[in-house]
């Protein structure tokens, strides 16, 4: 059987898959392309994958004196603690400052250095063809509409996993 011939049958026999078994399929392969891309991108400044979320996170949150961790952790959907761990370890790299809040000592608040502000910026433009490279096809409302249904899928599954871990008691 040519090679050809063996693809078009493996294709056949995924879009044979149940919907569902495909769309969780699907989502799984977007997330270990956008894990090889965090990857990628955090390669840059010697850190990983989910450092590089951290830092973008607190990048595009923070408006003047810093984000507090446990908001950093709910737009990641992270553990505060884990969140708390890395920025330590960020911090010891000098890409993030941590600062206690002046309202609440209690409360870290994370910024970037500049030495992470000038990365970035130098970056901007690459980082820019990356968004259009994979975005261009879909409008804003497009987009907006499916991150929408992608949240209210998330949370479902958030519930079914609680669901289940107290069905089998894990």
């Amino acid at each position: 059987m040519s090679a050809t011939r063996k693809d078009a049958t493996r294709q056949r026999a995924i879009e044979n898959l149940d919907i569902i078994k495909r769309f969780t399929l699907e989502i799984s392969s977007i997330n270990c392309h956008l894990e090889e891309v965090r990857q990628l991108w955090g390669k840059t400044l010697g850190i990983t994958g989910p450092q590089w979320m951290i830092l973008m996170a607190v990048s595009d949150l923070d408006k003047d004196g810093g984000v507090p961790v446990n908001v950093v952790s709910k737009l990641l959907h992270v553990d505060p603690s884990f969140v708390t761990t890395q920025s330590k370890i960020l911090e010891q790299k000098e890409l993030l400052l941590r600062a206690p809040s002046p309202f609440d000592a209690r409360v870290v608040r994370l910024s970037l250095t500049d030495k992470t502000r000038k990365h970035l910026a130098s970056l901007a433009e690459q980082y820019k063809t990356f968004r259009k490279c994979v975005f261009d096809e879909f409008s804003e409302r497009e987009l907006a509409e499916f991150t929408g249904k992608l949240a209210t899928l998330n949370a479902k599954l958030e519930k079914a996993c609680m669901s289940v871990a107290l069905t089998y008691n894990l």
